[in-house]
Parts: C-alpha cells; sequence; structure tokens
C-alpha cells in the first residue's frame, strides 16, 4: 500500500511538472533597437555637418509576429530620444520587413537602400551558431542561453534565445536556433535587438503574411548588386580617414544583409 501511494504521489508531481512547463508557439514580442550613432557616422565633411542634429543612439521599436511557424518582423514606431532630423534621416527603416516561413524554409525579405525599395525572396540562409555552455541571462522575463556566430567572415554576433518560445527565429535577419532569439549584439554593428515585451494574446494571425513583391532578388543577386552599388571611389589620401571610409561601407552592407 505505502508502495502504491508512492508511485500516485509521484506520478501527480509528473503531471504538474508537465501542465507548469508552458511552450509559446503564438504571440507578438516587442524590440527596442539600439545604434550607436556616434560610432557610425559617416566619416568626413557630412559627418560633421549633422552631428549636431543627431541623437547618440538611433532607439526604434519594432514588433516580431508570429503564428503557425511562420513570422513578420516590421518597425512599429521610434523612440523618443530621435529628433525629428534623425528620424527624417532614418525614415526609410520604416519600410523594412522580414517575414519567414519556418515550414516551407523560405523568406521575404523588403530593404529600403538610399530611398529604392529591394524586393528578396529565397531560402532561409543557415546560420551556423554555437551554443555558449552555462551562459544565460533573463529577457523580458524568459530564461535565455547565450550563442555566437561570425557572419561575413569577420561579423561577431551574440545572441540570447529561450525554448520557452518554440519559434526558432528572432529580430530581422536572426534565426536559426532552438528557441526564440529574444536578445542580440553585434559590436561591429554597434547595434542591438532587445526583446522589451511579449504578449500572447490579440495577434491577428491574418497579418503573417508574405509581402506582395514584384521580380525580387536573390540572396546572391543581391548581394553582388548591392556591393557594386557601393563601389564608391575615394580618391582621400589621409590613412586614418580612408579606413573610417571603408568600415563606413563595409557596415552598409553587412546591415542590409542581416
Amino acid at each position: 500500500m505505502k508502495k502504491e501511494l508512492l508511485i500516485l504521489i509521484a506520478c501527480l508531481i509528473a503531471t504538474t511538472d508537465i501542465k507548469a512547463q508552458q511552450f509559446i508557439d503564438k504571440a507578438t514580442i516587442e524590440y527596442e533597437v539600439k545604434t550607436n550613432l556616434r560610432k557610425t557616422a559617416e566619416p568626413g565633411m557630412f559627418g560633421e555637418l549633422v552631428r549636431d542634429q543627431m541623437p547618440d543612439f538611433k532607439t526604434a521599436y519594432y514588433t516580431l509576429s508570429f503564428t503557425n511557424g511562420k513570422s513578420i518582423f516590421k518597425f512599429d514606431r521610434w523612440g523618443s530620444s530621435m529628433t525629428n532630423f534623425a528620424r527624417n534621416r532614418y525614415s526609410s527603416d520604416e519600410e523594412n520587413l522580414w517575414y519567414y516561413d519556418f515550414n516551407a524554409e523560405n523568406c521575404n525579405i523588403v530593404k529600403s537602400i538610399w530611398g529604392t525599395v529591394i524586393n528578396i525572396a529565397d531560402s532561409i540562409p543557415q546560420l551556423d551558431w554555437k551554443l555558449a555552455p552555462n551562459e544565460y541571462r533573463e529577457i523580458a522575463g524568459f530564461n535565455c542561453r547565450k550563442a555566437q556566430a561570425i557572419l561575413f567572415d569577420s561579423v561577431y554576433v551574440f545572441a540570447f534565445y529561450t525554448e520557452e518560445i518554440t519559434l526558432p527565429g528572432g529580430p530581422a535577419g536572426f534565426h536559426g536556433l532552438p528557441g526564440t532569439i529574444l536578445g542580440i549584439t553585434v559590436p561591429r554593428l554597434y547595434t542591438s535587438w532587445i526583446a522589451t515585451s511579449i504578449s500572447v494574446t490579440g495577434l491577428k494571425e491574418s497579418t503573417v503574411k508574405a509581402p506582395n513583391q514584384k521580380k525580387p532578388f536573390t540572396y546572391s543577386t543581391y548581394s553582388k548588386t548591392l556591393r557594386d552599388l557601393l563601389k564608391i571611389p575615394y580618391t582621400e589620401t589621409d590613412p586614418e580617414v580612408a579606413r573610417q571610409q571603408k568600415e563606413f561601407i563595409d557596415r552598409i552592407y553587412w546591415e542590409s544583409m542581416l
């Protein structure tokens, strides 16, 4: 009798643990996206002219809405610290959109580059993540594990993801971990994406859909076209200014490809 009672108690405890462990497969996540403008300012005379009109950080809020293995990440609003000049300067950011269908392994991206809207439709690219042992952080109330990857051969990315949210996606073009990315930092872009809130109610599932696109690029054709556009002939003889210009162009490329 005592043995049977112990088995019953053990079963009740196991059932309680299973019920307590809930996994989210449909929600809307808000992210704060911050870029250090003092570090990423355009080198040269124009950068100096506009410096006083810019805040220290470009701050915006985006939402990641997802359901049934599909997600859409898009602009929501600017942060309160953004000046009118800065909002106008970066207004093209408002048009950017990332749609992922993880079931079909396809993605549709809309990027505005220098006022020109670019459409990309392709299979989801693979990111080579390495999980960090025993490194965790709480973000928006969720326990997240650290992972890192290297993009474009030299750009380090540090992410924190949670397995409690099942979507293998995250903000912008970051994805591919066994859970949802709630925090990410790219030091060479001086940019971070951090989840500030998560809502599991009120999602209109019909809004999670691919954008209408005409004659989209693939990632490879887009990359080549972008590289060709960024081949700006510089005549700068000062080695330090030339280095700053190269870093600036590299950042434009990396940011545009994410």
